[in-house]
């Protein structure tokens, strides 16, 4: 990780190694993402990685605004750029149908509630937006008591959907009190 390394370049080595270990205490948490039929599942391992990094900072008695600034660089090192999604297909409308019923239920209450938006003036013109029902990640942090620090995960779909070409337009998150998060978008 470039970003443990530009900040700890003494220490980088035993801040790796302490994060995964805090992971592999926290994925057994996560483990039934990796068989759930709700994609949006499969985040959990991911954000369970970033949940042990979130420790590791917060044993170590950074501030929250230190271990913010270097899981978002963390997040720009990993995340490569991906093309927006061509919407105004037929494949692509078949293919949101069969997701939003994928992503609308969850058989584990540890995951993700998901609505998928297809109405083009609800999505700015864009055809696709999601609503976030129930968020995994923010049962994860609260299950370990670190409820304070998902917010940034929140951030990390701003950068995602920037380096998709995309904005990200959004009204509120569960993470920070509202009753859903709302994924909007406009091409950039």
């Amino acid at each position: 990780m470039k970003a443990i390394q530009k900040h700890y370049p003494g220490d980088a080595d035993h801040i790796i190694a302490s994060t995964d270990l805090q992971y592999g205490k926290i994925s057994i948490d996560t483990r039934f993402a990796r068989t759930s039929k709700n994609p949006v599942d499969k985040r959990l391992d991911f954000c369970a990685y970033f949940l042990a990094l979130i420790k590791t900072l917060d044993i170590r008695g950074e501030s929250f605004d230190t271990i913010r600034k270097i899981c978002l660089e963390v997040v720009t090192d990993f995340v490569k750029r991906i093309p927006a999604m061509l919407i105004n297909t037929s494949f692509a409308r078949v293919f949101l149908k069969v997701f939003n019923k994928r992503v609308s239920s969850n058989s584990n209450p540890e995951g993700f509630i998901a609505n998928i938006i297809t109405d083009k003036v609800e999505t700015y013109g864009f055809g696709y937006g999601i609503d976030i029902i129930e968020c995994g990640i923010c049962k994860l942090f609260a299950k370990h008591q670190y409820q304070k620090f998902s917010p940034i995960l929140c951030e990390v779909d701003e950068i995602t959907s920037g380096l998709a070409g995309l904005k990200l337009i959004r009204t509120g998150t569960i993470a920070l009190g509202a009753k859903k998060c709302d994924f909007r978008f406009k091409k950039m």
